[in-house]
């Protein structure tokens, strides 16, 4: 019996750490010829030929911060390590300063149909709040070239809730939606900013040198939020996604909400075999060693 599973491939590196994330990752990008090769290995010990793939989803950490013809090799490894179904939707996540032309030829050649582009913010100030090394400009542009380059299915990822002046901040959020949707873009993560441990924003919060938001401003964002892209034609069909339709909707992470088997490879990537999960080290080190 063939089971279609998602295959999520965990790049673990970032050029530097944004101010809010605990996601695992490094920023030394030495690392990165012998991450490639440990999770070539990887591939090798967990093929299976009685499983299929129809969802690929390649996050980070930074996946754009690979070179071009080391993202498109890798995505020929997979397509040579599984068997990925004909129409699979093939997932990459990209920093807007990473986008060029290069790049996205590249990816369109390995058949990347989907592209997910962490905008974050259209705000310069929210930006460098969150530590991001884009600017808006950047943002913009970046998605202009997806287009340019013929990505028809552009997710855009927005953070809400950020530290400031309540009224300030809110305007800000609110300025954010409405230039995503001049983009309109078929898919969009809005997430409320979740304060990790370990992380600058959780020390600036633990001295009081920024105020968050109260819960109930917390709740307007979200039903305010929701609110404005229904009114666009969005569906608001998970916690913090939304789609211009149903053929949108992201197929990979539908996979963790209905408890479809899923496969993780790379440090810190989690599997699910219908019954049991486990998960990698969160060490690019342990995980070479391995």
């Amino acid at each position: 019996m063939i089971t279609r599973t998602g295959l999520y491939i965990h790049i673990p590196f970032c050029i530097r750490k944004c101010a809010y994330c605990g996601f695992y990752s490094l920023t030394d990008l030495t690392l990165i010829p012998h991450f490639i090769a440990a999770l070539r290995r990887e591939m090798d010990l967990n093929h299976n030929e009685g499983r299929e793939f129809d969802t690929v989803y390649i996050g980070g950490g930074t996946p754009s911060v690979l070179a071009a013809a080391d993202l498109e090799r890798l995505i020929g490894d997979i397509r040579t390590a599984f068997t990925i179904t004909p129409g699979a939707e093939i997932t990459l996540e990209a920093n807007p300063g990473d986008i060029d032309t290069g790049l996205l030829a590249a990816l369109r050649r390995a058949g990347v149909n989907r592209l997910n582009i962490g905008c974050q913010s259209f705000d310069d100030d929210a930006l460098v709040l969150l530590g991001r090394r884009h600017e808006t400009r950047q943002a913009a542009e970046s998605i202009r070239m997806a287009r340019d380059a013929g990505f028809e299915n552009l997710g855009i990822d927005l953070i809400y809730a950020l530290p400031g002046p309540p009224g300030d901040a809110f305007a800000v959020w609110l300025d954010t939606l409405q230039t995503a949707l001049a983009f309109h873009p078929e898919h969009l993560s809005c997430y409320q900013l979740t304060i990790e441990a370990d992380t600058p924003i959780a020390e600036l919060c633990r001295k009081g040198e920024v105020d968050l938001p109260d819960r109930d401003l917390q709740a307007r964002y979200f039903f305010q939020t929701s609110e404005i892209l229904e009114e666009a034609g969005y569906q608001h069909y998970e916690v913090s996604n939304f789609a211009r339709g149903e053929r949108f909707h992201s197929r990979h992470n539908r996979k963790y909400w209905d408890h479809t088997p899923y496969l993780g490879l790379g440090p810190a990537a989690h599997s699910f075999d219908g019954r049991q999960r486990r998960w990698n080290h969160r060490s690019v080190a342990a995980y070479l060693k391995d």
